[in-house]
């Protein structure tokens, strides 16, 4: 495969319970600072068959986004007030990129899973109780594609408008997506990213599944017991030329191996086929990659796989450290890709700053416990440190067989 013409990177505009902006969250990660997963209750939902209504996630704080106050349906809900916060961050470099190419060049692509339930319960709510939905509810409020139509809007972008729904894959699928469009000629600009929220849905949804954990999740430990859910937007505006410090998507590996609608081929095949596929487009090997963000659930299956895949991809004296960053930030299901590749361009940007000292790594946060029917990997401790990085993957394998691994590098 020939090597993929770079697409730029800006800075991440991001928002998790783990922090507000960029330097807030990486500093959560350098430390493992998993304070933001906290008990959150479901004011009147059923019990599960073990009687609970309280799960452990990580729930963005208030403080951390702007109040509902006078905006409508649309704007007063709580996904797309995260949306915006993270996408403040970005209002520069998406000004820039518009003043430079003109509006209609530049486009949007955005993952997200949640499809509007937020508004889309309370509007059912309403009708099962009265007979009729509220008078400003619309049903296209719960498509999958509104929250890439609302950031079209909000910055009055006319390029291609994308939406990506593959999962947890969606966030880091909408990444590789716009980079697909620049290349393709379709754009010079765009907006990628993810954002989802935990919604009583979702969260339910995936405890019928008996996926979710009653403690923090324990990523990769013979004691694991399932995801913790987590809510989060991470945004970047991908470009033909720098908007800032020169990091670039290198490549990218896409795999469907369709092994089961929630649990994944448990040989790893098409992860292992997502990761050579991105070392392939990015015309690097395996000893070139310095950090991989692991997709890293906790749950019993997706570890098993993706430790078997990892360790086949890079063997012996090729394996980078490693960390699963979801033990800190919850599992932010459609933003997760978008949201742990910003960790890895945040990595690189402050590997650039200290190039003359040593950089610490995102922990990865687990009780240590080694399940030995797993390969062993470099699993970054709270004292890993690593001088000169310049390439992060990061993976993202959801349900469904929809695997990816972007690959990140800094320029000279």
């Amino acid at each position: 495969m020939p090597k993929q013409t770079p697409v730029y990177l800006s800075a991440p505009g991001l928002l998790c319970c783990a922090g507000d902006r960029r330097e807030r969250f990486f500093d959560a990660a350098q430390r493992g600072d998993r304070s933001g997963i906290v008990p959150f209750s479901l004011p009147g939902a059923p019990q599960n068959s073990s009687g609970r209504r309280s799960f452990p996630a990580g729930r963005i704080p208030e403080e951390f986004f702007p109040p509902a106050g006078n905006a409508g349906i649309r704007e007063g809900s709580r996904i797309f007030r995260i949306a915006g916060a993270a996408l403040e961050q970005i209002r520069p470099e998406v000004e820039q990129a518009a003043a430079v190419y003109g509006p209609d060049r530049v486009g949007v692509c955005i993952g997200s899973c949640d499809n509007g339930s937020e508004l889309s319960l309370e509007a059912h709510r309403a009708y099962f109780s009265t007979g009729c939905f509220p008078e400003n509810y619309e049903l296209r409020y719960q498509g999958a594609a509104y929250p890439a139509e609302y950031i079209a809007r909000r910055f009055g972008l006319t390029g291609p408008v994308l939406t990506v729904s593959t999962a947890c894959a969606s966030g880091a699928g909408a990444v590789s997506q716009g980079a697909v469009l620049i290349r393709g000629g379709f754009c010079d600009a765009v907006i990628a990213g993810g954002v989802d929220i935990v919604s009583q849905t979702v969260l339910l949804g995936f405890d019928s599944l008996e996926t979710v954990s009653d403690a923090p999740c324990n990523p990769f430990s013979k004691n694991r017991k399932g995801i913790t859910l987590g809510e989060g937007a991470a945004f970047f505006v991908l470009s033909r030329e720098s908007l800032g410090i020169p990091i670039t998507l290198l490549g990218a590996g896409e795999s469907a191996d369709a092994f089961h609608i929630t649990a994944p081929r448990p040989d790893g095949e098409g992860a292992i086929r997502a990761m050579k596929e991105a070392l392939a487009a990015a015309g690097i090997g395996p000893r070139d990659v310095g950090y991989i963000n692991l997709h890293g659930t906790g749950t019993p299956l997706n570890d098993a796989m993706e430790a078997l895949a990892v360790a086949a991809v890079f063997p012996g004296a090729a394996s980078p450290p490693v960390s699963s960053t979801k033990s800190i930030t919850g599992h932010t299901l459609g933003a997760a890709g978008a949201l742990e590749l910003a960790l890895c361009w945040l990595a690189l940007s402050y590997a650039a700053e200290t190039s003359a000292g040593d950089l610490l790594l995102p922990v990865h946060v687990w009780d240590g416990v080694y399940d030995d029917d797993l390969p062993r990997l470099r699993f970054a401790g709270r004292d890993t440190t690593l001088r000169g990085l310049r390439i992060c993957m990061s993976n993202s394998f959801a349900f469904g067989g929809c695997n990816i691994s972007l690959i990140i590098g800094r320029e000279d």
